[in-house]
């Protein structure tokens, strides 16, 4: 695992419909690895989740600098969907994606990067390559069938992939690797018992 000194923070963003299930495993085990997690919605005024969770937010979007993040997070919701209120967001991504800083996208923040033209020149993945299509988007040739992919930066995964969206996340930011991360994957996707092993043995 790297180490936590000087890290910086990682941004979760939060918005009223936030699929609250798909990222519960990347910022659980990034807190458990020492990251601070900073919430961060349109405004600062509290949000609702799809669950009814209420999450007032740390930080507002127009707060948030590239240089101040280790990464940012964006869940699905199903505003992704229904307008344009989350478009700021895919474009503090482009912002992020510019300065170097990694971006992970999940379900519909998919498509909202995908409008965002973010998908036209890089692998990708989603719910399904159909659901893409409607954004007009230039990467349908991109895209990659898989759990979860990460091009550069640049992490995307579907909706009934979390686990797979919080394995590429921690490899990218190197919280775990080789056997480690294996074993993690394994042991939350498929719970294989003998996964328990390598974690311990790995003070996991």
């Amino acid at each position: 695992m790297s180490s936590s000194v000087g890290r910086k923070p990682v941004h979760l963003a939060v918005y009223d419909t936030l699929a609250d299930w798909e990222t519960g495993h990347t910022t659980a085990y990034l807190a458990r690895a020492g990251y601070e997690i900073r919430t961060v919605g349109p405004t600062r005024a509290p949000v609702t989740s799809i669950g009814g969770l209420r999450v007032e937010p740390g930080l507002a979007l127009d707060d948030v600098r590239p240089q101040d993040s280790a990464l940012l997070i964006l869940p699905g919701a199903d505003l992704w969907d229904a307008g344009d209120d989350l478009a700021p967001f895919a474009r503090k991504a482009r912002a992020f994606l510019d300065a170097g800083v990694p971006v992970a996208a999940i379900c519909g923040a998919t498509a909202g990067l995908a409008r965002e033209g973010l998908l036209d020149d890089r692998d990708h993945t989603s719910a399904v390559s159909f659901y893409l299509a409607p954004t007009g988007y230039k990467g349908a040739e991109r895209y990659v069938d898989a759990d979860a992919v990460t091009d550069g930066n640049l992490v995307t995964a579907g909706p009934t992939e979390p686990v797979a969206f919080a394995r590429e996340v921690f490899r990218l930011l190197g919280v775990y690797e080789g056997e480690v991360l294996d074993a993690w994957y394994r042991l939350f996707h498929d719970s294989d018992a003998e996964a328990y092993a390598v974690l311990a043995k790995a003070g996991q």
